[in-house]
């Protein structure tokens, strides 16, 4: 194992352990022969209504989910999933179903002589979430360890007779206070919260398990992943099947980027087993993001052509369990202390106008001849062989080919980008303040020696910012490879990450720039994203706008190509934390413990408080993860009963019970209590 997965440099599988549910075959026993990676939701359902699980599960089965979860709160759930079942396999639906347990124990015990899997949540199977701050010594703590013992084996006896498979999911906002006190609110206190189950599993010779390390913030989630790849495999020298998820992603465009971003990163390193897409939105839609994002992988083959391959990796120059920005110096507004830059492409618009502008953040006022300039206006945009016959708002700066900037007589008004062969070998005209410098690092397209003279050619050059793509099939890995040689040379100039997508469908495109840059950026690569499109790829998205328009789907409603690719760099700067540009929603995907209507309330509080910039609000439907998983929130609303609300501001409840008819209006009235309202 490299680091924490089979290979950093080519895509390879994870080997993990064959895991058994039911008729599903889970794991990758064999790294090129393993089993697909599973696809699966969760029902919104009540569990004691039968029959609208039971539709509502053949909707997702349908759909195409391997697996369907369904929650049991209580042991009348519990009991209930055998209706549900034999409703199930009365109609001929034999996918294998998921009991769903939070704080009982009973529950679950119930469950695994009935379904096919159990998941339980480490953090409060047997723990209570006081948040408290409580002390242990090494025997108190010990003491702790053997009563998780006393309760957990009897459920890993039920299971092991049965065949019943486990699911051991971490939560991030829902680690207990005895986890909190020792590891505090980390990676390793998320994996250590697992690891002590799995241990007691082991000792009793019970392996049918799958582990999840579940957060709302991609980056937790991320390095909590490979971090329980490092720890099982150094401490038992194998390691199980990972189930992969963002958790509270929320809906839209900004659910799907963040859960791609998250569960992407993963997979491009050849982490996972199955995944869940967590959307604020009917479960079946969940089901086509899951298949977008799986099938970037069923033919990915390692290179076996040595041009192709990617130089080995004998040294990592930065930590891949903790987060920090890669060192550079900033060329004007790039780089440095930065907050990453947005670079527009409008190179395939003729006729580039000042309406063309409004695509990408800014609106011309003729009356008052002045622009308007939105918190997601790019700060840059890409002409290609453009001049403009109008002046730019602000610091809006275009960007030309380097052939057309030097027969411009207007070099002050656009910079220029070249290839870097021609920018080496250009004359001396180029410019004093910015070049930009594209490289294409697809390993065949330079000789690694003749990549590496041309990077120390350029290296510390005051004015160049490189443009890093790839075309290559591991294209992540091919610029990944690059920056750790940037690093490894001490080479410190800022770096753009360039990304062209030639799929056709809008979701298609949001996951693979998400997968594609939001790996880079979650471990402190880049200083800089531009989004292009190939080819038939806008004809494509054209048609796919008018199909998603019919069907409801409301984010995309009036957008053109431009705005829709520059929403999508800024919503992949928000999810990777690295540039918040608006209110970032935290919200759960509602299941049968929900108890409000979750999309109906998201959409009525995004209504009126998505101007708040850089607020964290977090929309929970129960109180199970509510607290935890909007630890990093400003402000909460969760579900505390039937049509009852708590309000919270960070941790500290603020107002209990509150009537869900007057919720909203009371969560925006604690916001300007609190002077974090902004007037629109």
């Amino acid at each position: 194992m490299q680091f924490y997965c089979e290979s950093l440099t080519q895509y390879m599988r994870l080997k993990t352990r064959e895991v058994k549910i039911g008729n599903l075959l889970l794991g990758n026993p064999d790294n090129y022969r393993g089993h697909p990676i599973r696809v699966q939701t969760m029902t919104t359902t009540d569990t004691m209504d039968t029959m609208a699980t039971v539709e509502q599960s053949i909707r997702c089965i349908e759909a195409g989910s391997e697996l369907v979860r369904i929650t049991a709160p209580s042991k009348n759930d519990a009991e209930n999933l055998l209706n549900i079942k034999n409703e199930l396999r009365k109609r001929g639906y034999t996918t294998p179903l998921v009991a769903d347990i939070h704080f009982t124990p009973n529950a679950a015990e119930i469950a695994a002589r009935i379904v096919e899997k159990v998941r339980i949540n480490p953090g409060n199977y047997v723990d209570k979430k006081k948040f408290a701050l409580i002390e242990y010594t090494d025997a108190d703590y010990a003491e702790e360890i053997e009563r998780i013992r006393e309760r957990f084996t009897p459920l890993i006896k039920i299971c092991k007779e049965y065949g019943t498979a486990m699911r051991i999911g971490t939560n991030h906002g829902s680690l207990s206070d005895r986890i909190m006190s020792r590891y505090g609110d980390t990676a390793m206190g998320m994996v250590e919260s697992a690891m002590e189950f799995l241990r007691i599993a082991r000792a009793e010779t019970y392996h049918n398990i799958v582990l999840s390390m579940k957060s709302s913030n991609p980056q937790v989630m991320v390095q909590a992943y490979r971090l329980l790849v490092k720890t099982m495999f150094d401490e038992f020298g194998e390691c199980y099947p990972l189930h992969l998820g963002v958790t509270e992603a929320g809906e839209g465009e900004d659910g799907r980027i963040k859960s791609a971003v998250g569960t992407g990163t993963l997979l491009e390193d050849g982490l996972g087993d199955t995944i869940r897409v967590s959307l604020t939105e009917d479960p079946e839609l969940e089901i086509p993001v899951c298949k977008d994002l799986v099938k970037r992988y069923a033919n990915r083959q390692p290179a076996v052509n040595s041009q192709q391959s990617i130089p080995a990796i004998e040294k990592l120059p930065y930590n891949p369990f903790s987060y920090q920005r890669r060192e550079t110096f900033a060329v004007d507004n790039i780089g440095g202390k930065n907050v990453p830059v947005v670079i527009a492409d409008l190179s395939k618009i003729e006729n580039i106008s000042r309406d063309h502008l409004r695509s990408v953040g800014y609106t011309y006022d003729e009356v008052t001849d002045k622009w308007n300039i939105g918190d997601a206006a790019a700060d840059y945009i890409f002409t290609g062989n453009q001049l403009l016959n109008f002046e730019l708002p602000g610091k809006l700066r275009p960007i030309l080919f380097n052939r057309a900037w030097e027969n411009t007589f207007e070099k002050n008004k656009y910079y220029p980008e070249y290839e870097i062969a021609e920018f080496v070998a250009a004359p001396e005209a180029k410019s004093d303040k910015i070049n930009f410098v594209s490289i294409d690092v697809s390993w065949n397209f330079y000789e690694a020696d003749e990549l590496n003279h041309y990077l120390d050619l350029i290296k510390n050059d005051r004015t160049v910012v490189i443009c890093l793509s790839s075309s290559a099939a591991s294209a992540m890995q091919s610029v990944r490879r690059i920056y750790i040689e940037l690093m490894n040379r001490d080479i410190k100039n800022p770096v753009i990450n360039v990304i062209d997508s030639d799929w056709k469908t809008s979701d298609e495109h949001l996951i693979h720039y998400a997968v594609e840059t939001g790996a880079l950026f979650l471990e402190g690569m880049g200083d800089g994203i531009c989004l292009g499109m190939k080819g038939k790829s806008y004809e494509l998205l054209a048609s796919d706008f008018e199909h998603l328009h019919a069907s409801g789907r409301n984010y995309i409603n009036n957008l053109s190509i431009e705005q829709f690719i520059n929403n999508t760099a800024f919503s992949i700067l928000q999810a990777t934390r690295t540039r918040i540009s608006k209110t970032d929603f935290i919200s759960c995907p509602s299941c049968g413990r929900t108890l409000f209507e979750l999309q109906e309330t998201t959409a009525k509080i995004r209504a009126v408080t998505n101007h708040l910039k850089g607020l964290k609000i977090a929309i929970m439907g129960c109180i199970v993860n509510g607290p935890g998983e909007m630890a990093d929130a400003d402000f909460g609303y969760v579900g505390s009963g039937p049509g009852k609300i708590t309000l919270y501001r960070g941790k500290e409840v603020v107002k209990r019970n509150v009537n869900s008819e007057v919720a909203v209006e009371e969560l925006i009235n604690l916001i300007k209590e609190s002077d974090a309202w902004v007037e629109q």
